[in-house]
């Protein structure tokens, strides 16, 4: 069964009013489906904290901007930190330049506009690669 990458910041946690919380509709789409879920971000142990990555709901990846996402060495310590390949994973992300990085190690990636919030469009890339 794949686990699903999902992108932490300005996906799965949106900000209003400079609070980030929950989205809530993404939350209630990712919780039906039985895979495992991963959030992945680059928040350092402050950002972590004042983000409110430490109350998320799923396990939390970070390497604290060292590297960023934009760099594949990010994707690559991901899979053998959990002991996965490329294969097993799907991810989705608004950054255009880490889509890019995700897919140069192979991982199945769909670019996620945060700011049009399309959980239609997202549901079809998770049932086409799930």
């Amino acid at each position: 069964m794949k686990t699903i990458l999902v992108d932490a910041i300005d996906a799965f946690f949106v900000e209003d009013k400079g609070k980030f919380s929950v989205f809530k509709e993404m939350h209630q789409l990712l919780e039906s489906s039985p895979n495992r879920k991963i959030l992945l971000t680059g928040a350092d142990d402050q950002q972590f904290a004042e983000w409110g990555l430490d109350k998320a709901p799923y396990e939390v990846f970070t390497l604290k901007h060292n590297p960023e996402k934009t760099n594949p060495q990010y994707y690559r310590e991901l899979l053998e930190h959990y002991g996965l390949e490329a294969s097993d994973v799907i991810y989705f992300e608004h950054n255009p330049a880490a889509v890019k990085s995700a897919e140069s190690v192979g991982i199945r990636t769909y670019y996620y506009d945060s700011a049009n919030q399309d959980l239609v469009k997202l549901e079809e890339f998770l049932k086409e690669t799930l």
